[in-house]
């Protein structure tokens, strides 16, 4: 009988220690190769029908590179300046050209650009499924014309970010 008991207790530990592993598991949307590529590709595409040379970057919810395109005759600062705005976008849920307009009324702002990756130059993006933020793009190359053109390629790819 005590074989049966402990048995029993087993199944037991087994049964109840899964049900909160499983309860801990966060769901959540992530950006997909395919949803990155259109949205650099189509922002480049958009720059380069505006006369501008650029590079663009889309990064995922942690900052790492999904999509990294240069577009021809762009200059080489480019990619890394996207990469930067991608990764601040994304890392404080706003827009670049937001970060820089703060740093005149946050002096925290200001400091905040010393850290790794972290850039105060209009051009990226957060990207956001509802409130949520799971990506940042940036484009560097077309002074001004930045921001326009990566909302180019988000609108692309809007209805999928519901």
């Amino acid at each position: 009988m005590s074989a049966f008991l402990a048995r029993l207790a087993v199944f037991a530990l087994v049964a109840f220690s899964a049900a909160p592993a499983s309860a801990q598991l966060l769901a959540r949307r992530d950006l997909s190769y395919a949803l990155a590529k259109t949205i650099a590709e189509t922002a480049i595409a958009d720059c380069r029908s505006k006369g501008y040379a650029v590079s663009a970057v889309v990064v995922d919810r942690a900052g790492a590179t999904i999509v990294a395109l240069r577009d021809d005759n762009a200059g080489p600062h480019t990619m890394e300046n996207a990469r930067r705005k991608a990764y601040t976008a994304m890392t404080f849920r706003m827009t670049t050209d937001a970060f820089v307009k703060e740093m005149a009324t946050r002096p925290v702002r200001r400091e905040q650009t010393t850290l790794p990756n972290v850039i105060a130059i209009a051009g990226g993006v957060p990207i956001k499924v509802a409130d949520d933020v799971i990506g940042g793009v940036g484009l560097s190359g077309s002074p001004g014309v930045d921001e326009p053109c990566v909302m180019a390629g988000l609108e692309k790819v809007k209805d999928q970010l519901k």
